[in-house]
């Protein structure tokens, strides 16, 4: 296979995580192979887990968690492979688990695994917003709650999450993708409270990769396939530095935190906080909001806005 394809090829070796084992969901293919692969190249031993489904979650096969293993190994690291389902409890249990069977231990959990379900609001079934939620968001808490006792013992770890800014922002067509990546940032944020104690960091990456964006950009005319030429070279693995850096001791000290990685770019993103309030020592009835309040709050709403419209330069 090509492997350079996958966003995989001609990564730095070093020894950020030499000694640490890395357990890395969804880690088939994409941003997940890229992560995996990696952290390999970093020094660590990798648990992948795969259930080999498609993005819509449906199929399963064991060779893309098998190509990902073939890649590491071809370039000297340590391998495993998991096919358990994230979206299940006693399931996570067995993903943790064959991470300190094969290699000791567990040192970091990077939560990638991830189906997508999109339909406009009043057209998505139920069925569709589970199974979105029950990957993204539920499997995240259970692989992340089977790894907490090991990392709780040891007093160290460190926790990955895909956030996305479809959830931190906004996107069409994505509620259930949408609210699950807003809940994941909610949970790092209280992994990252609970467990400090215990020295482990709890941090989400929003990764930016040119998968996601392929049935959407026209190229047409020259300009448009000039700048589909250049949104290309945003590969899966631009997102991987940033995940090895935030599982390797250079990170400590940084938790509860939320990064976007998009081509060269890393940003720090917001988180909520108020931005502008009002005070009425009498209170308020809806009237006096109307009139008074909402007048003087006006200015600091915020618009309905997609990530696109963020992040609206091209990525450099």
């Amino acid at each position: 296979m090509n492997d350079k394809a996958e966003g995989t090829g001609a990564m730095e070796k070093s020894t950020l995580l030499e000694g640490k084992v890395a357990l890395v969901t969804g880690a088939g293919g994409g941003i997940g192979r890229a992560i995996a692969v990696a952290m390999a190249n970093a020094g660590a031993a990798v648990l992948i887990n795969d259930i080999g489904v498609s993005l819509a979650g449906e199929g399963g096969s064991g060779g893309p968690a098998e190509q990902t293993r073939q890649i590491i190994e071809q370039q000297g690291g340590r391998a495993a492979v998991n096919a358990d389902s994230v979206s299940d409890w006693t399931s996570a249990q067995r993903i943790v688990a064959a991470a300190v069977d094969a290699f000791g231990r567990i040192d970091v959990v990077v939560n990638n695994a991830g189906i997508l379900r999109d339909a406009i609001f009043h057209k998505m079934t139920p069925e569709d917003w589970l199974q979105v939620v029950n990957v993204h968001l539920n499997g995240s808490f259970f692989v992340s709650r089977a790894a907490a006792e090991h990392f709780r013992k040891q007093e160290s770890g460190a926790y990955v999450h895909m956030t996305s800014t479809s959830g931190l922002v906004g996107n069409f067509g994505q509620a259930n993708y949408s609210a699950a990546k807003l809940g994941i940032a909610a949970l790092s944020k209280s992994i990252a409270l609970d467990m400090a104690r215990y020295n482990v960091r709890s941090n989400c990456i929003a990764p930016f990769a040119w998968s996601r964006m392929t049935s959407s950009i026209p190229a047409d005319t020259p300009e448009q396939k000039a700048r589909v030429a250049k949104l290309t070279q945003m590969t899966p693995d631009k997102n991987a530095p940033l995940a090895v850096f935030l599982a390797s001791d250079k990170a400590k000290g940084i938790t509860g935190q939320v990064f976007a990685a998009r081509m060269n770019e890393i940003f720090l993103m917001s988180q909520s906080r108020p931005v502008r309030s009002v005070h009425r020592a009498e209170g308020w009835t809806a009237g006096l909001i109307a009139e008074h309040g909402m007048p003087a709050l006006k200015a600091a709403l915020l618009p309905l806005d997609r990530s696109p419209d963020v992040f609206s330069w091209d990525p450099v």
